[in-house]
């Protein structure tokens, strides 16, 4: 698109009708953006005929006696909106005042200490071959640094290495930190032989997502807008896992502004079917999880990217309760929805993460303090009462979904049928597309938008654009009708402890990002499906491949130990770690 084309559209952007222009008032770039785009003069204001076409955006109707009678209150909502843009210069950190808390006024949650011990004991000594050290599980490496039969050098050494062997062609890391993670590696290991223990992360490798904020380290987004950010401090969940003795190896790659999996370097792969992208958008935090390049990963949930990377490259991920980890100094994409939580090898490594990451922050308003309590030993309830759905367990799903139903009862759960009533989750979708726009306001407004590679239909450039159309008042009504949908759900849990399912089917994944609940996606076989097209490939599916299958288990709010203390015997029974990518 020719220069002359790019300044015409930025100069119908900035005139949007009012009707667009009132959508949402939304959040811009600030200091994070290069310098805008030189801005174009006013255009003319909308003329009543203008109107007509509007209401049929938005589905309403008017007469034109009703619209003359607007109209001079349209210019003075124009005017207070462009007086806004002009003198109100906002971050993509600057919360809106409006706060979402899942915890529902009424209801009892409880309160747990911080504590985390893991069931697992017998980790054996640590093995001759380094691919061994490298699949293991995090609680087996945290056991043999703790009790110095392996250093944290050593196994910083042998993550590096299959990073240099096998990052490329998975596309997983943007930077890399070899020198200071080696030089954390080495004052890890003069802390534990001094007696200097700080915790279970002590000395254990692992990557970070590359919209958590990591100070003089460039933290991109994903995004070729971006992909020259630098921040000048750490994101709370960076200072937390620093705090715990945690060696940083890298950044994660993640579609950019945390969509899918292609970014500005490329599109990043499944370990397990390189033919395939790893889905996201935490995507090179679960291929480099389930490639063994690190310990575990920190990945970031608005709506599927924890579920969906873990589920395609074989990893274990933990999305907590939304506002139990901060998410100071981590990108916003929607304020009421974003989570962050660890992706892993092990069930029981995500509790040993989330007892460091979890917490509420000054600058998180959303996020609050709330113990997690985890004791391997005592989390697996001698009764525990697993909701399903048989339509979810009909002709779509799997033998391995149905046999995790098995698995589950053989443990002397009992199983008890749900149902979800029929309503509309899918239009709860116009709170992201909203509070998306509105945090990166200033890519649509100045044309920027154009930058990001990523230019189809679904991706964020034009799905920014369209919920420019988006009317305040139906943004408020969606608000309204998630509360409705959050006392539905605190109604399901009175009859169940935790809610099995394939990981899409139903609406599981949709309604439980938008109540708040927790998540644990986990491997339960290896399965032969076809290869998922690439981003921007037009094709269906390519030929069948073996890959894994997960399922994920949804927790009541704040149990997140429920989810690991099952999840935990379903992964010893099914033993699925004997499973590996061939690189």
């Amino acid at each position: 698109m020719s220069q002359d084309k790019k300044l015409n559209r930025r100069q119908i952007l900035k005139g949007a009708t009012a009707l667009g222009s009132m959508a949402v008032a939304g959040a811009a770039l600030g200091q994070d953006t290069a310098a805008p785009a030189p801005q174009p003069s006013e255009p003319p204001l909308p003329r009543p005929q203008d109107l007509a076409g509007a209401e049929r955006v938005l589905a309403v109707q008017y007469t034109p006696e009703e619209r003359a009678l607007l109209f001079d209150k349209l210019e003075n909502m124009i005017d207070r909106v462009r007086a806004r843009r002009a003198k109100v210069p906002l971050e993509n950190d600057d919360a809106p005042a409006l706060v979402f808390d899942p915890r529902l006024p009424g209801e009892t949650y409880m309160v747990q200490e911080n504590r985390v011990e893991v069931g697992a004991t017998d980790f054996g000594a640590v093995p001759a071959s380094a691919d061994d050290i490298a699949f293991a599980p995090l609680a087996a490496q945290s056991h043999w640094v703790k009790t110095q039969q392996l250093t944290s050098s050593r196994l910083t050494d042998i993550y590096l290495g299959r990073i240099q062997a096998h990052a490329a062609k998975l596309e997983c890391f943007v930077t890399l930190l070899n020198d200071s993670a080696r030089e954390a590696a080495y004052r890890a290991d003069i802390d534990i032989r001094s007696g200097r223990y700080k915790g279970p992360l002590h000395g254990i490798p692992y990557a970070l997502k590359d919209l958590l904020d990591t100070a003089g380290v460039r933290t991109t987004w994903g995004a070729t807008t971006h992909r020259d950010r630098v921040a000048l401090t750490d994101a709370e969940v960076t200072k937390r896992l620093e705090e715990a003795g945690a060696i940083l190896l890298g950044k994660t790659t993640l579609g950019a502004l945390a969509y899918g999996d292609k970014w500005f370097g490329g599109i990043t792969k499944n370990p397990w079917n390189l033919a395939e992208g790893s889905s996201g958008s935490s995507a090179g935090s679960a291929s480099a999880v389930a490639a063994a390049l690190c310990s575990f990963a920190i990945g970031t949930e608005t709506l599927g990217s924890i579920v969906s990377p873990s589920a395609r490259c074989g990893a274990t991920g933990l999305r907590p309760t939304f506002g139990r980890v901060a998410r100071t100094g981590a990108m916003a994409l929607c304020w009421s929805l974003d989570k962050i939580g660890p992706i892993c090898r092990g069930v029981e490594d995500t509790a040993l993460v989330l007892g460091t990451i979890n917490g509420g922050h000054r600058d998180d308003p959303s996020s609050y303090d709330w113990g997690f309590s985890y004791v391997g030993r005592d989390a697996v309830a001698e009764t525990l009462r697993v909701g399903y759905d048989p339509a979810w367990f009909g002709d779509e799903a799997t033998d391995l979904d149905r046999m995790v139903l098995n698995q589950i009862k053989d443990l002397g759960y009992e199983l008890v049928q749900v149902s979800l009533p029929d309503l509309p989750y899918s239009s709860l979708l116009g709170t992201l597309e909203v509070e998306a726009a509105a945090a990166f306001e200033d890519l649509t407004l100045t044309g920027r938008d154009e930058e990001l590679s990523w230019q189809e239909a679904r991706a964020w450039p034009s799905t920014f654009r369209a919920a420019r159309f988006h009317s305040a008042v139906e943004y408020l009504q969606l608000t309204r009708f998630r509360r409705q949908v959050m006392e539905m759900m605190a109604e399901q849990y009175r009859t169940v402890d935790i809610i099995v399912c394939p990981n899409f089917a139903g609406d599981m994944l949709v309604v439980t990002n938008y109540t708040g609940h927790p998540s644990l996606t986990l491997p339960v076989g290896m399965t032969e499906r076809p290869t998922m097209p690439l981003a921007g490939e037009d094709i269906k599916a390519g030929p069948k491949r073996l890959v894994p299958h997960t399922i994920t288990l949804w927790g009541n709010m704040l149990r997140e130990d429920q989810l690991i203390g099952l999840g935990w015997l379903l992964e010893r029974n099914l033993n699925f770690a004997k499973n590996r990518p061939t690189l």
